[in-house]
């Protein structure tokens, strides 16, 4: 909340100056303060997204010929393989071999979906698809790779709060929702077509 007013305040200011790295500056604030606070530096990130996000950025887009995509597209191309790269390296190979994780990573899965088509009935109106809906959640992708990376590196009183065995589960069980969900969802959608015709 704090972030939103503060965001709303400086990117007026920063989309009169001239240059790019002036924005670049500006956004990596809540980064810098997501990091060096008691937050996450998820939360960090997620701010300085809000304040990339289109309809701050319409100042910038005015005076130049470029979208905002295309100018985070570089880096992010750059990023994201190397992301799921050091995500991958965490992963013990043997651990998957081992029938207690591929059993937690089987509960985790489950609960995943059963929890995603739980959420889709919250969806409001009378001719909605909730089963589409509750697949089209399903996937856990970065989100999920992301949080127990934090689990995997955060130590109380010693102890690791999330251990190799237990981020390999929920490495299956991202794999696993995300590959499940095109299928099913294409599934569901042709179910409800043929329900319609």
């Amino acid at each position: 909340m704090c972030s939103g007013s503060l965001c709303s305040l400086l990117l007026p200011l920063s989309s009169r100056r001239r240059t790019r790295a002036r924005l670049s500056r500006t956004a990596r604030w809540p980064s810098y303060w997501g990091r060096h606070s008691s937050f996450c530096s998820v939360v960090g990130a997620y701010a300085a997204g809000l304040i990339l996000e289109d309809l701050h950025y319409r100042d910038f887009a005015a005076k130049e010929e470029r979208q905002l995509e295309d100018l985070v597209r570089p880096i992010s191309s750059f990023l994201v393989p190397v992301f799921f790269v050091l995500m991958g390296m965490r992963v013990g190979l043997a651990t998957f071999m081992r029938p207690q994780i591929l059993g937690l990573a089987a509960v985790l899965t489950v609960a995943a979906v059963i929890g995603k088509q739980a959420c889709a009935l919250g969806a409001l109106g009378s001719k909605l698809d909730w089963l589409s809906i509750g697949i089209g959640m399903i996937p856990r992708g970065e989100v999920g790779l992301i949080f127990a990376n934090i689990g995997l590196t955060l130590v109380v009183h010693g102890e690791h709060i999330i251990d190799a065995a237990t981020y390999s589960a929920v490495v299956i069980m991202v794999m696993l929702t995300t590959l499940i969900t095109p299928p099913a969802l294409k599934w569901s959608l042709a179910r409800r077509r043929t329900t319609a015709n």
